[in-house]
């Protein structure tokens, strides 16, 4: 064989190997792409509400938090809730501790202490059971919120008892909820934790490739009745509120879902 062929297979070579990196490192690029992707998604970061003026925002294993600190509480907690999260069990930790993510200090228990109200979850414990550890998160008093016992124990938890419900039914939705500064009723402990009047649920699903949104104004006072009778659109709770809720969807569809008054096809 001439040095000449040599030469020229070497070369062939070179270049198939070349052409087999950049081919292996595109698929791995690929991949990589949409892991991250799925991840993004998975944790919710697309249905995230816009970030209100400097609050800060914090990320935990299972929830998404703005924290308000003239209010000593969240103003909107998001996260995903799949049927797999659901079916998970932890022993409930009832570890309330402050949070010491929150720059200028959160709430402490004994803000609540003889205060008559109770530890109000915002995103519940029940939601948060992938590990000990995200159980142990959603006892911090930054997703804590005052609640009068009659609230907490009957309306608004028969309403998170129906959110899970629904991720069971449709496998994956996204929560946004929170307390409505409105009517409050006080304050309470040496942080001077509000006491809101109102508070919110909002939750979105994909039904038959539509994005399906439904939405809940409940007073803290006075809520009697079922939960169907305080659905109201999600442009409602903007309004009350002025939190921008999501966002990253184009403005054509986040106002068509935002309008969405739809009782029958959440089942009501």
């Amino acid at each position: 064989m001439s040095l000449w062929h040599t030469f020229s297979m070497c070369d062939k070579l070179i270049n198939k190997t070349n052409n087999m990196k950049v081919f292996l490192n595109t698929i791995i690029l690929f991949f990589l792409t949409l892991l991250i992707c799925k991840n993004t998604y998975s944790q919710g970061f697309n249905y995230l509400p816009a970030p209100v003026e400097a609050h800060q925002i914090i990320t935990y294993s299972q929830f998404t938090l703005s924290y308000n600190e003239e209010h000593e509480q969240a103003e909107w907690v998001a996260y995903k809730l799949t049927k797999q999260e659901v079916a998970m069990k932890q022993d409930r930790c009832n570890c309330f501790k402050s949070d010491k993510k929150v720059n200028n200090k959160s709430a402490s228990k004994s803000d609540y202490s003889s205060s008559g109200f109770d530890l109000g979850h915002l995103s519940p414990a029940s939601d948060n059971n992938m590990s000990m550890l995200a159980n142990k998160q959603s006892f911090l008093m930054s997703n804590i919120s005052p609640q009068l016992p009659s609230f907490n124990r009957g309306i608004w938890k028969t309403l998170e008892k129906w959110t899970s419900q629904q991720a069971i039914s449709d496998s994956v939705i996204y929560i946004v909820t929170g307390p409505v500064f409105v009517n409050n009723l006080g304050t309470l402990g040496k942080n001077n934790v509000t006491i809101p009047g109102y508070f919110y649920k909002i939750v979105l699903k994909q039904k038959d490739s539509k994005t399906l949104s439904i939405a809940f104004l409940i007073p803290q006072i006075g809520s009697i009745g079922e939960i169907q009778d305080y659905i109201v659109t999600v442009n409602t709770i903007e309004t009350i509120t002025g939190i921008d809720f999501f966002p990253q969807l184009k403005n054509s569809k986040e106002n068509k879902i935002e309008s969405q008054y739809q009782p029958k096809k959440w089942g009501f």
